[in-house]
This record gives C-alpha cells, structure tokens and sequence, in this order.
C-alpha cells in the first residue's frame, strides 16, 4: 500500500522546486553543481560559555538530496562546503557551517528527500 503522506510530502516538494527556489552553485574543492535551492533561515541560541545565550542566523538552503552529486556521487554536505549565490552582479559565497557544535545540515523532511543545509556569508565578489 503507498504512503499518503509520503506521496503528499513528494508533490509539496516539487511544488517547492518548481516555484520557490532558485540556482545556486555547490561547491566542494574544485568540483562543484548547480542545483534548485530554496533560501531560509535558522536561528540558533549558543552559550557563549558565561550563561549568556547569543541568537545566530544562518542562512540556509534547501536543496533536495538526489540532486547534491559532487564528482559524480551523490552526497551530504560537509561544513567547509561552499555555496555560491549569484543575485544581479554580485556572488554571494556562503560556507556550509552551524554555531555552536551544531550539525552543518539536516534533513528537512521525514522521508529524507530533502537537506537544509545551515551556512554562514564569507565572501562577495563581483558576477
């Protein structure tokens, strides 16, 4: 018998793909891909190790999981990845990366079609 929800899960996530991102590049070394992502947001809370909790933002990308092949292998993220956002003459570089000891990536949904993976700016450079 076939999952409803898992079918429901799986529309909603195309639907996500065809209207809701944009291409960005992969990055890892020098092998990188292009893939749809959809851009987000988490905030983290981190001791900053005095009892003062510190709000951090990462800028997060949602990608899905068959489409991150780097050197012809389908992978998961690993902090010190790069993302590359091109918006009008500007290149965004994002480094794949959590606060706090967190993990760098997760998957966003229950049936693991989809990663959000957390990332923190690093470099513009001109398009």
């Amino acid at each position: 018998m076939t999952d409803l929800l898992e079918q429901g899960s799986n529309w909603l996530e195309n639907q996500r793909v065809q209207h809701a991102s944009q291409t960005v590049v992969y990055q890892r070394g020098e092998q990188s891909v292009e893939v749809a992502a959809t851009i987000g947001k988490t905030e983290f809370e981190v001791d900053d190790g005095h009892g003062i909790l510190q709000r951090v933002e990462s800028r997060d990308y949602l990608v899905l999981s068959a489409d991150l092949v780097v050197g012809g292998q389908t992978t998961l993220p690993e902090r010190g990845d790069r993302v590359r956002e091109t918006q009008s003459e500007k290149v965004f570089v994002y480094e794949v990366i959590a606060p706090g000891g967190e993990p760098a990536w997760r998957y966003s949904d229950p049936y693991r079609k989809t990663l959000r993976i957390h990332s923190k700016h690093v470099a513009t450079e001109d398009a």
